[in-house]
């Protein structure tokens, strides 16, 4: 919950402050169509990118995160390292970390685009790297630690992106 409070903040205020500082430092460019225009289509597919690749990892770890007793949705209880996983660590991060992008686009905002979402890229990949990994060894021990030596925190490989792209069905659709 404590991260969805972060992600809330960090967009909500990278928004706002954007917008102020495009109307001090870039007004003909933040008030220009054509820029809105142009940055508004790249932020809506930016934007369809991060929802598809966060869908598709969200199913498949679901599917294949889970064994055994009951647990409850966002949790999972073994260790994931096929499939996309099997490319990098966190692709439904990997994903995520665009989001604050698409936005800015979305808002044409030159400030947010170029300033604060990359900003904010590199604070998620702190989060996950102090967060996210030492939860994962916590977790799930030496067989994480041998994950974390073999595969990356993420990858541009045309073949990894091409998986995190590819329909997951849901559980109840098998």
């Amino acid at each position: 919950m404590v991260r969805i409070i972060i992600w809330i903040v960090m967009l909500v205020g990278g928004s706002i402050a954007g917008v102020l500082m495009d109307l001090r430092w870039f007004p003909v460019l933040f008030k220009s169509l054509y820029f809105h225009v142009i940055t508004f289509i790249l932020g809506v597919v930016l934007l369809r990118f991060v929802l598809l690749i966060s869908r598709n990892t969200g199913r498949f770890l679901a599917k294949m995160g889970r064994q055994g007793e009951e647990i409850s949705r966002m949790e999972t209880n073994k260790l994931v390292t096929e499939g996309m996983y099997a490319c990098m660590r966190h692709p439904m991060h990997f994903g995520l970390l665009f989001f604050p992008l698409s936005i800015a686009l979305i808002l044409g905002s030159p400030s947010f685009i170029f300033l604060i979402a990359p900003l904010e890229m590199f604070f998620m990949m702190v989060m996950i790297k102090v967060g996210e990994e030492p939860e994962a060894i916590s977790k799930f021990g030496e067989d994480y630690r041998a994950y974390m030596k073999k595969v990356p925190m993420f990858s541009l490989k045309p073949d990894c992106i091409r998986q995190l792209l590819q329909e997951v069905p849901k559980e109840e659709d098998k």
